[in-house]
């Protein structure tokens, strides 16, 4: 019983962190990690790369989700969207968040090491990438390519992970997902285009107004299927994986249907369900090409 009671709390507090870490947006991009694994050889990774690579993925983006909210947490705190998450709650404390931040950082070396030498050593500096991004909405509305470039990290990393080298496809790939990842950030952005013009903080709707980001979110939505489609067309990939890019393509159209400069309420299905939709069918259709 005394130890049922030690545990209840920790718990607890776990489901408090999974929570304000959105644990569940993993799935933006593993599953390109994934792609990127199997695009090395055209077949299935070992099993010992695949849980790796996993452990990396979990920790590089659980470090990368604890730092932007122990960075951001004074900003969350005056943002009437973010006011309600566990560090301007109080439901967490900021030095608990820190060791799950140094646990994570941990965990991704581990993994790096029992992938590559090259993993490892890059290892550092993937941290310092991650570090920096949620200072870059403090000077640059360039941040959401920045974003795109910390998730764009996880095809060209996994690639690294097991062939111990760089090569174009992977970075191909990686620049898809970074012009991905920009355009739906750049429309969810846009729910705080208020509140960043008073803070004086940057992003592109605060910089140019929601109707020329959102024309920019249209652009880096027409760039990352091109991406995706060349690094098909250098792998001579077959017809399942230009099936993944045609659903990628229809389903990137879809969203900027259900977003208007005078319509945001539809931005959360826009960024989560269909960007969750399009990672998870790109890694399908790869893997039953690979399979084929």
């Amino acid at each position: 019983m005394a130890f049922s009671g030690v545990l209840n709390p920790s718990w607890k507090k776990f489901k408090i962190f999974l929570a304000m870490i959105k644990f569940e947006h993993t799935i933006f991009a593993l599953p390109f990690a994934y792609i990127g694994a199997l695009l090395t050889g055209k077949r299935l990774p070992s099993a010992h790369d695949l849980f790796w690579i996993t452990v990396a993925m979990v920790g590089a983006r659980t470090a990368a989700m604890s730092l932007n909210r122990l960075i951001d947490r004074e900003i969350d705190a005056k943002n009437p969207r973010t006011a309600n998450r566990a560090l301007p709650q109080g439901l967490l404390a900021a030095r608990e968040v820190w060791v799950y931040v140094f646990l994570s950082c941990g965990l991704l070396l581990v993994a790096a090491w029992q992938l590559s030498p090259l993993a490892l050593k890059l290892s550092p500096l993937a941290v310092l990438i991650l570090w920096f991004y949620s200072y870059t909405k403090r000077f640059t509305w360039a941040c959401h390519f920045y974003l795109g470039l910390t998730l764009a990290l996880a095809p060209v990393g996994a690639w690294v992970a097991i062939t111990n080298g760089f090569a174009l496809p992977p970075v191909l790939l990686g620049l898809g997902v970074l012009f991905w990842v920009a355009g739906f950030d750049i429309v969810y952005a846009c729910m705080d285009y208020d509140f960043d013009r008073r803070e004086g903080l940057f992003s592109l709707p605060a910089r140019f107004g929601i109707g020329p980001a959102l024309w920019v979110a249209r652009g880096c939505h027409v760039l990352a299927p091109l991406f995706f489609a060349l690094t098909g067309k250098l792998l001579g990939l077959g017809a399942f994986y230009w099936t993944g890019v045609a659903v990628a393509v229809a389903l990137l159209f879809y969203e900027h249907r259900l977003v208007r400069a005078d319509d945001l309420s539809r931005v959360g299905i826009a960024f989560f369900n269909l960007n969750g939709l399009l990672s998870t069918g790109m890694l399908v259709f790869t893997l039953l090409d690979i399979l084929w």
